[in-house]
């Protein structure tokens, strides 16, 4: 069985003067992140590898989720084609990863991560708000078997508060 969870980055500022990339969280967007990873940890399922878009508020994200669930110990991995909004580059990830690997959670942005949660889940999500979280279980041995898996898992901030 493989697992994929994917969080979508938390809501980002406009306020300042910088490139898409360099865009930070909100402190809504900081406190929501809080929120959904406090909800995820009851689930007591961590992930054995996480990766995450180079984009700021993607990895402030990720920083954030992974302190909040202290698994400060866990590695991270930048992986610059999940700087992706329609979801090829990080369908094409995924479907590359060693077959050793068995859960994996992906920091990363919208329309990729909707899309990709309805292609590969069985629940659909008309859109996946930020600092949302879609865990997503599929009856596979290897990567390059993806298929429709089996959506166990929403977490939406809004629900939380």
């Amino acid at each position: 069985m493989k697992t994929i969870i994917l969080v979508r980055h938390g809501k980002s500022s406009w306020k300042y003067d910088v490139g898409d990339r360099q865009r930070p969280l909100k402190t809504r967007g900081l406190n929501d992140i809080k929120l959904v990873a406090k909800e995820y940890i009851k689930f007591g399922e961590l992930p054995e590898k996480i990766f995450s878009s180079p984009a700021k508020r993607a990895y402030q994200t990720c920083k954030i989720f992974i302190k909040t669930c202290e698994l400060d110990q866990k590695e991270v991995t930048i992986i610059e084609e999940l700087y992706d909004f329609n979801g090829r580059n990080v369908i094409n990830f995924i479907k590359s990863l060693e077959d050793t690997i068995n859960s994996i959670m992906i920091f990363g942005h919208n329309h990729a991560f909707t899309s990709i949660s309805n292609i590969f889940g069985d629940r659909f999500i008309e859109n996946l708000p930020t600092s949302g979280l879609v865990k997503i279980n599929f009856e596979i041995d290897n990567w390059k078997s993806l298929e429709k898996g089996k959506t166990e898992l929403i977490i939406v901030p809004k629900d939380l508060r």
